[in-house]
């Protein structure tokens, strides 16, 4: 697992995790929102107008309604982002992290209105009758460049599994095993059968679930959300300023967390913030072209609406919880995971800013220099050598080694700051990801019930995830073989899904990282070299509705 984790690093780091990326991600965001006037601004009041569906026709083709061409593209972006990613996000950049991940949503969604208005006008009907669009469409319909369209199909097929799958059963049943005990594959056995059932039925059975399970699902998260704000008002201001009080500076160490940089603030926030909401990444369109309407520009205007949903108010929400609680910084005893443990030698200054950061270089696979090689020694699960244990991007602490489930004894070779052989850590040290908001949870007035709440709204955010992206995935296979080919998609996917419930989390997470960034980055090109045709989109849209609704005030 380390072998792979490390070769899936050095790839997302020439993409998703490289210092290009969110430049492009947000410069194309700011370049729309200057272009087309800020759009997610003027548009936002008359978006909820379509949402409603007040200026529909009768006979506007299509599968779903705005409502559900909506929800099935925010049960696609509300997931383990606004759960275990805005924690990994804090975990490695800080508090600072979050103001990146709310300025990718503003821009975003601009972004989003322009993706979703060319997808939907460019969408085609497929050969089961049911309509296919997304980036790949207007690629291939109106940029001449089908080419494109294939890389980006397959990317989302991929972006499919990296995204929408196994991220998110890997959260669940990481969740389900924290706090139920339940065991990990069971929990994907289950899940993978009830996943089959809903995406066998196709769009109508998919928009019918997510139109119900959002709601729900956003209700119970607020509800336990603001039990732990509430009980901690007093650390809410102070919350509030270190979020931006350290953006240019770089988040400083307190309690067990060693500091963040500048660059590790803006690059995981940026990165986390594209995982919430996926505004570029081109997925959400693919949704919002099976609602029924005549005008791609009212549709586009609905996707606005899904940033500020799901970044904007949903991860914020949660980062006020992590930090307003203060577990983002504390210690915590949990099982320690391979691919975040490493064995520094004894020299390394723990009490100063540049030792600390410099222990979070050697994390970011930026020097190997401290790392220590050698034998470590160990009497009754109790290390006895002087070596500085680091996991979770914390200084370990109580740790205990076991083999088989008993205390080991004996010597443990360090290769490079990696343990060789088949041990067993557990210790205080931080967490991320989705046990850290489910600590938070519980520091408010529901106390340890609080965990209750994540571990169901986990599973009722990260599973509607799956379902969305499984429509993704099989459009994606209709535009390259056909809609045969759907059904042999359908079976792997669920198949994967399963498997993808035992699998280490950290790889999960930088496999999803790979296929975020090679899915966005031929959407971005595309809706580039099309930015004259969504002007002149809008500026029809606006002349014909002016015409049609002339008593209706409009933002134009």
């Amino acid at each position: 697992m380390r072998e792979l984790n490390e070769i899936l690093s050095l790839i997302d780091g020439y993409i998703g995790s490289s210092v290009w990326f969110p430049y492009a991600l947000l410069g194309t965001g700011l370049f729309f929102t200057i272009y087309l006037g800020f759009p997610q601004i003027r548009y936002f009041k008359f978006a909820f107008k379509v949402v409603k569906g007040k200026f529909d026709k009768k006979g506007d083709e299509g599968d779903t309604s705005h409502f559900q061409a909506l929800t099935t593209a925010l049960s696609g972006t509300v997931g383990t982002g606004n759960i275990a990613g805005v924690a990994l996000a804090v975990h490695i950049g800080g508090p600072a992290a979050l103001f990146w991940m709310l300025m990718t949503a503003a821009v975003g969604m601009c972004t989003k209105f322009v993706e979703v208005t060319l997808s939907h006008k460019y969408r085609e009907k497929a050969a089961d009758g049911t309509m296919a669009g997304g980036p790949m469409y207007y690629m291939k319909n109106k940029l001449n460049m089908k080419w494109l369209g294939v890389i980006f199909a397959i990317a989302t097929v991929l972006s499919s599994f990296g995204t929408g799958s196994l991220p998110q059963i890997n959260s669940i049943a990481a969740s389900m095993n924290s706090v139920f005990g339940l065991n990990q594959m069971l929990v994907g056995g289950v899940l993978a059968i009830m996943l089959g059932f809903v995406i066998i039925g196709g769009i109508q059975r998919i928009a019918a679930v997510t139109e119900k399970l959002v709601p729900t699902m956003a209700i119970l998260y607020f509800i336990g959300a603001f039990a732990v704000i509430f009980s901690n008002l007093g650390n809410i201001v102070p919350s509030f300023v270190s979020i931006f009080a350290e953006i240019f500076s770089g988040s400083a160490a307190t309690g067990g967390f060693l500091g963040g940089t500048i660059s590790l603030a803006f690059n995981k926030g940026v990165g986390r913030g594209l995982f919430s909401n996926e505004a570029g990444q081109g997925s959400a369109p693919i949704a919002h072209a099976s609602a029924k309407g005549h005008e791609p520009v009212s549709e586009g205007m609905v996707a606005i609406l899904e940033p500020f949903i799901d970044t904007i108010v949903i991860c914020t929400i949660t980062g006020l919880v992590l930090l307003s609680s203060g577990v983002w910084n504390q210690k915590h005893q949990n099982n320690f995971d391979y691919t975040d443990i490493y064995i520094l030698d004894s020299t390394v200054d723990f009490d100063s800013r540049e030792g600390r950061l410099e222990v979070v270089d050697h994390i970011e696979s930026k020097s190997t220099a401290k790392l220590y090689s050698g034998d470590m020694q160990v009497k009754d699960g109790v290390i006895q050598s002087d070596i500085v244990f680091i996991h979770a991007r914390s200084e370990a602490e109580d740790v205990l080694i076991q083999q088989d489930g008993s205390n080991f004894t004996g010597t443990i070779e360090i290769n490079t700051g990696k343990p060789v052989g088949e041990h067993s850590y557990s210790g205080k040290s931080l967490v991320h990801s989705a046990p850290l908001t489910t600590i938070a949870f519980t520091k408010g007035f529901f106390g340890d019930f609080g965990k209750y709440i994540v571990v169901f709204g986990l599973l009722l955010f990260a599973f509607s995830t799956a379902i969305s992206w499984s429509y993704y995935g099989d459009r994606a296979m209709t535009f390259i073989w056909g809609s045969k080919s759907v059904v042999y998609y359908r079976v792997v996917y669920v198949v994967a899904f399963f498997f993808a419930a035992f699998t280490d989390t950290t790889i999960i997470w930088t496999l999803s990282a790979i296929t975020i960034a090679v899915m966005t980055i031929p959407n971005l090109i595309g809706i580039l070299a099309l930015h004259k045709d969504m002007k002149a989109t809008v500026k029809t849209f606006w002349k014909g509705f002016k015409e049609e609704w002339p008593d209706e005030k409009t933002p134009e």
